[in-house]
């Protein structure tokens, strides 16, 4: 049976590597209506869109959300790990929709604080409870990393966006300061991403290995994959390494943001590090603040395992400017 007209929004998280799009009626995600596509297949969003409407029955959509992967400019957003750029008027075109908007990822994913199961987040770092309009920090891994301080005004939320996945990466060490001189070969700056990402876990495996005199390459699956097992050394230590690097780095963003409110992290290379953050110390590199550690207790940390999560983001922005 055909769905009404003019009754769901389109909703999409855009990754470099897939693409998750959805129905929504208000904040609230339509159940079954998930897709997954792989952006590889497919030369732009537009055809990926009019795939999903169609394999919906040719739903019409009273509006659209997407959330995409890199920087928003004058609501245009040029996608980081992808030769995509998405506008409001393909979006409209592809959609029929009279109310389009465009987010980063981590914007949507700071929207749907508040509108996820308490079920879907995993506390990682203890912290005290704090009112609800206090600022929040949103965290992600996944093909990149970035983040988003997360602001209750009295005009509504307010998620900022940023690309810190793209600032120096912290030296804390004299290897740190080895592995800045190692990764900075790939682009020329050693960049946080460069490390704290899917493929930065591979880089930081094959820098592990190099300097234990075993110059290897791994992927990151098969890396998570040896770690699990617990039969390879170089990855036990490249997981310690990438958590010690996360914390400091998580640490920083929040003396940036003082998100009393909580951080979040989000994506999938930062939920496949769920059950090993306390065997390798994700808080004490968290609050290794030099006289600032006590006051680095005054923020919890908390993983949020739903993966569709910015697809609920982008629906509670739609909803929200009703």
């Amino acid at each position: 049976m055909p769905l009404p007209a003019d009754v769901y929004t389109l909703v999409a998280d855009i990754g470099g590597t897939n693409t998750r799009v959805a129905l929504a009626r208000g904040a609230r995600l339509k159940d079954g209506s998930i897709r997954r596509y792989r952006n590889a297949d497919f030369p732009g969003l537009e055809t990926v869109i009019r795939r999903y409407i169609e394999d919906e029955g040719g739903v019409d959509c009273a509006g659209a959300c997407v959330a995409a992967a890199g920087p928003v400019r004058d609501g245009v957003a040029h996608m980081t790990n992808l030769d995509w750029t998405i506008d409001p008027a393909m979006l409209a075109r592809a959609t029929s929709a009279e109310k389009v908007a465009i987010l980063n990822d981590l914007q949507a994913q700071g929207h749907a604080l508040g509108s996820l199961s308490a079920d879907s987040l995993r506390p990682i770092v203890e912290g005290p409870q704090a009112p609800p309009h206090a600022a929040k920090l949103v965290i992600g891994v996944g093909t990149g990393f970035n983040a988003a301080p997360v602001h209750e005004a009295p005009g509504g939320r307010i998620v900022a966006a940023s690309e810190c996945g793209h600032v120096n990466l912290p030296v804390r060490t004299e290897a740190d300061l080895r592995l800045a001189h190692f990764v900075e070969t790939a682009h020329g700056f050693p960049g946080v991403e460069d490390v704290l990402s899917g493929r930065g876990l591979e880089r930081l495996y094959a820098w592990v290995s190099a300097e234990a005199g075993t110059p290897t390459e791994k992927a990151a699956a098969d890396i998570m994959a040896a770690l699990d097992g617990g039969d390879d050394p170089l990855a036990v230590e490249t997981a310690r390494t990438f958590v010690r690097l996360f914390g400091t780095e998580a640490g920083n963003l929040a003396l940036t943001h003082l998100p009393f409110g909580g951080v979040f992290l989000v994506g999938g290379v930062a939920r496949a590090f769920t059950r090993h953050y306390a065997a390798f110390g994700f808080a004490d590199a968290f609050r290794d603040k030099g006289r600032f550690a006590g006051f680095m207790q005054n923020f919890p940390v908390w993983v949020i395992e739903d993966d569709y999560a910015a697809l609920t983001g982008c629906a509670a922005y739609l909803a929200a400017l009703a």
